[in-house]
């Protein structure tokens, strides 16, 4: 039988760099590392009745990536889906640097926050497998 879609709900938060990590790592998990076995859940359309996607989280296992422990990806989930597979914390993973530093293009990123979207990516990968019981 063939695995179920896994979705990813992350941060959209654009007052510190944890919410555009949380959103390049789910995009490189989706698009590279793990495609066709993950979908992103949109967090803006999901709080503002985004029915299908609300759906999609009650019937299939989902990962909330948030930004800072604010996790309102988390908690947008549960209070309109249920519980979460498992959750990733930006802030817990990386530390204070993804909340307390300024945002960032996406097109001008540096060297170390490259390999912060990898090491957000690799632990959601992380968690897919775990789910698949890989």
């Amino acid at each position: 039988m063939e695995n179920p879609k896994i979705g990813v709900i992350s941060c959209s938060g654009e007052e510190c760099l944890g919410g555009t990590l949380s959103r390049m790592a789910t995009r490189k998990v989706m698009d590279e590392l793990r495609s066709g076995e993950v979908v992103s859940l949109c967090l803006p359309l999901y709080i503002a009745r985004g029915g299908e996607d609300r759906e999609f989280a009650k019937k299939h296992p989902v990962i909330a990536v948030d930004g800072c422990e604010k996790c309102c990806a988390k908690e947008a989930t549960i209070k309109y889906s249920g519980e979460v597979k498992d959750a990733v914390v930006i802030t817990d993973l990386i530390g204070d640097t993804a909340r307390d530093n300024e945002p960032i293009s996406m097109r001008h990123l540096r060297t170390n926050e490259k390999d912060m979207v990898d090491q957000v990516a690799k632990e959601i990968c992380r968690k897919v497998d775990s789910i698949y019981g890989r």
